[in-house]
């Protein structure tokens, strides 16, 4: 019994293999901390690539830059083009959504069309009390969105906008309950350059 004491005690206070166990207690968040660092990091820099791509081609645009070049029959496609181009360096399975439109100004983004005649002072525009409003995008209606398709002419505001979807660096979604999915959202607006007289938006009226 002694002797079975002896060994049961000289077990109790063997430390052999005590690093392995201790490094396997920690090795999982050890990696989850690493594994969740590169992903945010890997996110920041695509946000950051998006940016900057979105930037450059608008300011290209905007300038008819006649070095800017890229796939496209149009200038709006090789602006879709550009971008995609730049960020799938850093998000090679990334799908893009990307609108371009145009304003007339910059306070026209996201503001519905001036009224150039209140006759009750209300704010809105009333057609059957004779108002009057800048028909921005030239549709013959009152609209609460301004803009028009496309890049626009001469010192219009062009104005860019962009969702990008790409799968996660790494699985991790399987283990913390995330999206499998990132999804990123950039958008500029820049004014074309004056190489010609801005067209003048109609004024309407109502009956």
């Amino acid at each position: 019994m002694t002797a079975f004491k002896e060994k049961f005690v000289a077990m109790l206070e063997d430390e052999t293999g005590a690093t392995a166990v201790e490094f396997a207690m920690v090795l999982i968040p050890f990696l989850t901390i690493v594994i969740a660092g590169m992903d945010v990091a890997h996110h920041a820099f695509m946000r950051t690539q998006l940016q900057g791509a979105l930037a450059d081609a608008a300011r290209r645009a905007s300038v008819e830059d006649p070095e800017f070049i890229a796939a496209g029959d149009t200038l709006e496609d090789r602006i879709k083009n550009a971008v995609k181009d730049q960020v799938n360096i850093v998000a090679p399975k990334a799908t893009y959504d990307i609108e371009i439109s145009n304003f007339y100004d910059f306070s026209g983004i996201r503001n519905p069309e001036k009224l150039m005649r209140d006759n009750n002072e209300n704010g809105v525009f009333d057609s059957w009390d004779n108002d009057c409003f800048q028909d921005l995008n030239e549709n013959g209606q009152h609209d609460s969105d301004t803009g028009r398709a496309g890049v626009g002419g001469a010192s219009d505001v062009a104005f860019y906008q962009v969702t990008v979807t790409v799968p996660r660096l790494f699985p991790a979604h399987a283990y913390v309950g995330v999206s499998p999915k990132i999804t990123m959202q950039a958008e500029i607006a820049v004014r074309n350059q004056p190489y010609d007289n801005q067209r003048e938006p109609p004024v309407v009226c109502g009956e």
